[in-house]
């Protein structure tokens, strides 16, 4: 099967985020597909690369790095999220005149044209947060 799975909610005050980890971690393990993982809302904010959680919790940003890198997963960040939440990558850097970038490893920034699409070419799509 082929999922696609939208987030909604941030790493830390929602269990959506760690939930949706463990549903595509355990997909991709049961062999199904998982063409792409859309990031919306506060749910953009699990691709900051500036997210330091003490030592003893849980890096969730890390985690979905991680898998991103281990099975070639498409982490998407809405852009229009991303800009109302202070999360920029090289080009909207440029574009929006910082000073410096803050996405982490294995994330992308796009518009929603990305999750549509997915919605689409997905037998599932699975959402997780209000």
């Amino acid at each position: 099967m082929k999922f696609a799975v939208l987030v909604n909610e941030g790493p830390y005050q929602h269990q959506a985020s760690d939930t949706a980890y463990q549903f595509v971690h355990a997909a991709l393990q049961a062999g199904h597909d998982v063409m792409r993982v859309f990031f919306y809302h506060d749910g953009v904010n699990n691709g900051t690369r500036l997210t330091s959680p003490p030592q003893d919790d849980r890096h969730i940003q890390k985690r979905w790095s991680d898998l991103a890198a281990e099975h070639k997963l498409d982490l998407v960040l809405c852009v229009a999220a991303c800009q109302r939440r202070g999360i920029v990558d090289e080009d909207e850097m440029k574009r929006n005149g910082k000073d410096a970038d803050n996405i982490a490893e294995g994330f992308r920034i796009s518009g929603l044209g990305q999750l549509i699409e997915a919605g689409i070419e997905a037998d599932r799509l699975i959402t997780f947060g209000d």
